[in-house]
């Protein structure tokens, strides 16, 4: 695995002067004890409330040093990538922030933590501090241990504690709150690949089409394997087991936690399934989806619970400093707006029968429609292979809607055609073509001749688009057509649509559209969007001289 460092034994330091150089002047400060010491706190606390410090190893980010403002923790205190802070650097972090209000640790349920943070309260308690520590050990993977592994639902006892600090509460009652907060949270994670540490050599225990289940923030294995399968199935095993341990009477707020590497795409679906799900019948409040507790660049998430009370509500509800925290919404189902409908078409656009301009219509549509491998076949030696199959749809398109047509009025019928090929062709054709028929239309509708209306709908096509003559597009054949067109009819229109088209094969490089991406010389090949407007123009001009 690639990783952006300079050196593996500054990685932490480094990452958090990044954070204090970002955080906004004078809200953030860190103690003066690189490298050993790392410690970042509130530049502006006084010490008149009761301190909340918390911690661990870095690699969590943005937790522990992205939660440090008013309302949440007074200090964080890091250790190098998932190892924990020394004894010396917690004490110095209580030193520094706790008056006679005293301190409240929040530690994460793991043996190294619990005893340098244990240590430290020790010491810091034998120098006169008040201090008390609470223990998160949130996570439910692993039923039958004894002592369960602090993650992302420390979050929560961050957020309660520090209300009730910034509130003035004391000591005493603050850290009440926050255990009594922690046997109420449970939180589930799963992943589809472990994590890699910069600097140190990475092998992935994934197979290609499994995961895990209950795995730890620091890579530590799951509880099981599981297949990979759709995101609601995956959401509904999760939910399934945090239901046995939540109350299904009680309101609940649901933190969508993502592990490190997980699109925000897929975040955003993860949360849809999850309030989708029958969990959600409990849930009343939503923090996330969002990064919030990192498990480096894992991709997976994890699922945290707490059960709410009044209390907890307000203390979840309430703004707070760290912009890293996301704060707490209600649950609401989708918002549906009314499409508003399109304006003065209704009566212009009714069906109408004309039998030439039927004709003329279908017939140039099964020529494109004829053409569709012969354009793919052009168009794979320049781009993608798509142009043709492109092009039948939406001349199919419009083949299948020919009867709905309001045939006798030209204006009416070019718009029409521009609403079906928006809707039916895809990509960026079918974009250029719709505006090139929308915008003709509207020229006849000002008083222009179809010819002139033609014209008028390649400036708008070619503005939008930005491709002009000698880009290697269908412009090279459409404009010298509709030109000829205006000027001399259709039989030079055709004419010059071919020569047009024709060109295309000496130009060695696109300019515009999707073969101007295409790295290789595209001589003797004819631009498939170019031949595809002749053959139009020619079959056109067939059909006038046999009508």
């Amino acid at each position: 695995m690639k990783h952006f460092f300079n050196h593996r034994e500054t990685i932490v330091t480094e990452a958090l002067d990044g954070l204090l150089r970002t955080i906004g002047s004078g809200e953030l400060a860190r103690l003066d004890g690189y490298p050993e010491i790392k410690v970042v706190l509130r530049a502006d606390w006084d010490k008149t409330k009761v301190s909340v410090v918390s911690g661990g190893g870095a690699g969590h980010e943005p937790s522990h040093a992205g939660f440090v403002g008013k309302g949440m923790l007074t200090a964080a205190v890091s250790g190098e990538i998932f190892a924990s802070p020394s004894v010396e650097a917690v004490l110095a972090a209580i030193r520094a922030v706790t008056g006679p209000a005293g301190c409240l640790l929040i530690v994460k349920n793991y043996t190294g933590d619990r005893l340098n943070f244990g240590l430290a309260a020790e010491k810091a308690r034998a120098e006169g501090f008040r201090v008390e520590m609470v223990i998160v050990a949130d996570d439910i993977a692993l039923p039958d241990i004894a002592q369960p592994r602090g993650v992302a639902g420390t979050l929560f006892v961050h957020k309660v504690s520090g209300y009730l600090s910034e509130a003035g509460y004391d000591l005493t009652d603050i850290a009440a709150a926050a255990r009594a907060a922690a046997k109420d949270i449970v939180s589930l994670g799963m992943s589809l690949s472990s994590c890699s540490i910069p600097g140190q050599p990475h092998e992935d225990r994934f197979g290609e089409d499994d995961g895990e289940l209950g795995l730890g923030i620091h890579g530590e294995p799951g509880v099981e394997r599981i297949a990979v399968q759709s995101a609601e199935k995956l959401v509904a095993i999760m939910a399934e087991r945090l239901a046995v341990r939540h109350d299904p009477k009680a309101s609940h707020a649901l933190l969508i936690n993502n592990l490190g590497s997980v699109t925000p795409l897929e975040m955003s679906l993860i949360a849809n399934a999850v309030l989708a799900s029958p969990l959600a019948k409990t849930i009343k409040l939503v923090i996330g989806p969002g990064s919030l507790m990192t498990a480096l660049n894992m991709n997976g998430f994890s699922l945290s619970l707490i059960r709410l009370d009044a209390a907890r509500e307000a203390a979840l509800m309430a703004p707070v400093g760290p912009h890293a925290w996301m704060p707490a919404k209600p649950v609401a189902a989708p918002a549906i707006v009314p499409m508003a409908k399109a304006g003065g078409h209704s009566a212009a656009r009714k069906a109408s029968q004309d039998a030439a301009t039927r004709r003329l219509i279908v017939t140039l549509c099964e020529r494109l429609i004829s053409l569709e491998a012969i354009l793919n076949g052009l168009d794979a030696k320049a781009g993608d292979g798509d142009t043709g199959s492109t092009v039948a749809t939406g001349a199919r398109s419009i083949v299948e809607r020919v009867d709905t047509l309001p045939l006798v009025s030209p204006a009416a019928t070019l718009g029409a055609i521009g609403d079906i090929l928006s809707g039916s062709m895809g990509g960026s054709s079918g974009v250029l073509l719709s505006i090139f028929f929308t915008a003709a239309a509207q020229a006849v509708d000002s008083g222009a001749d179809v010819a002139k209306a033609l014209l008028a709908g390649l400036e708008r096509m070619t503005f939008y688009g930005g491709a002009k003559l000698g880009d290697r597009t269908m412009v090279d054949a459409l404009e010298p057509a509709l030109k000829a067109l205006d000027a001399n009819g259709l039989e030079a229109a055709a004419a010059a649509a071919r020569r047009g088209a024709e060109a295309t094969a000496a130009m060695e490089k696109a300019k515009a559209g999707r073969s101007a991406y295409v790295g290789a010389k595209l001589q003797g090949v004819i631009d498939p969007g170019a031949h595809a407007v002749a053959e139009v123009f020619a079959t056109a001009a067939t059909l006038l001289v046999t009508a």
